[in-house]
């Protein structure tokens, strides 16, 4: 499938287009709540990965390695973008947009121990890719920040004003408030930005804790973070009264109610749930990605 088509008009972003219809409602709510600390929803729900795990393990001996929940999440919700696009929409200068590709962050922690530097990784996908093009892309770009020793493009620039005094880099950062709200940030910094993108996810299983209810960030244009946690193990009974062993993953979403009605929403992380626990549906493109409206 060919990249998104786009062609760029006047009130649109470089990241993404204006939502000329969108509602009058919706258009009036980034006015009423203007911060994304003001709009943030939060929600929790746990999946069965007994199956899963079978699944995940069997692609492993395929040549997989180290696929897991982490590449099945991502997977699932780029899916679920090319069904409900709205999931990919985002607030800046009191504005929704449809946001122009997938765009996922992760913090990397450079080595597993305390003193370890960690830096963000933003890789881009398209909504027609499948979960082994997930897969290669995330793996290409941790390997790369792992494989370099020096400093990526967001740690550059962080180096580069971090130690200024606090009133130059107040003056810094209200200056790129200021582009950010009228949509004048140039590519070369939004393709660094931690703080902007379709959504950031942390795995917090690798570290052996539930997850966390995350706050999104009023800077930039992030709308959603995803936590996940370690796998538990419990024990239940099955339909003939037996007990069984099963494991779940518990996950907890934060989101900004301004880019699409609960109605949406709540649809949206149901595909999301759906797609994980059927891998396989996840191998080969979608057979449509959906537009969304304009």
């Amino acid at each position: 499938m060919s990249e998104p088509i786009y062609k760029r008009r006047f009130g649109d972003r470089i990241d993404g287009r204006l939502l000329r219809t969108y509602p009058p409602y919706n258009k009036f709510t980034p006015f009423i709540m203007k911060r994304r600390s003001d709009s943030t929803n939060y929600f929790s729900d746990s999946i069965e990965v007994t199956e899963i795990d079978r699944w995940l393990r069997e692609k492993r001996t395929e040549g997989y390695k180290g696929l897991g929940i982490l590449h099945l999440f991502l997977a699932s919700y780029v899916r679920t973008v090319a069904y409900r696009p709205a999931l990919n929409r985002f607030v800046s200068g009191q504005h929704v947009f449809a946001r122009n590709y997938v765009e996922v962050l992760m913090t990397v922690k450079k080595a597993f121990s305390d003193n370890a530097e960690e830096t963000t990784i933003k890789v881009k996908f398209l909504p027609s890719d499948t979960i082994f093009d997930i897969y290669r892309k995330i793996s290409e770009q941790i390997d790369e920040v792992k494989a370099n020793v020096e400093d990526n493009g967001t740690d550059k620039f962080v180096r580069t004003f971090a130690n200024l005094p606090r009133i130059l880099l107040n003056t810094v950062v209200g200056f790129l408030k200021m582009l950010d709200y009228f949509g004048w940030l140039p590519q070369s910094l939004l393709d660094i930005s931690p703080f902007h993108g379709s959504m950031i996810i942390t795995d917090l299983g690798s570290l052996g804790i539930p997850p966390v209810h995350h706050h999104i960030y009023d800077f930039g244009n992030l709308p959603v973070f995803v936590a996940f946690g370690a796998k538990r193990h419990t024990v239940e009974l099955d339909a003939s009264a037996h007990p069984v062993e099963r494991k779940y993953v518990d996950y907890s979403v934060s989101v900004d109610e301004r880019t699409c009605d609960g109605f949406y929403m709540a649809g949206s992380f149901k595909y999301l749930k759906y797609y994980m626990k059927n891998p396989r549906l996840l191998e080969a493109p979608p057979e449509k990605v959906i537009q969304d409206i304009f």
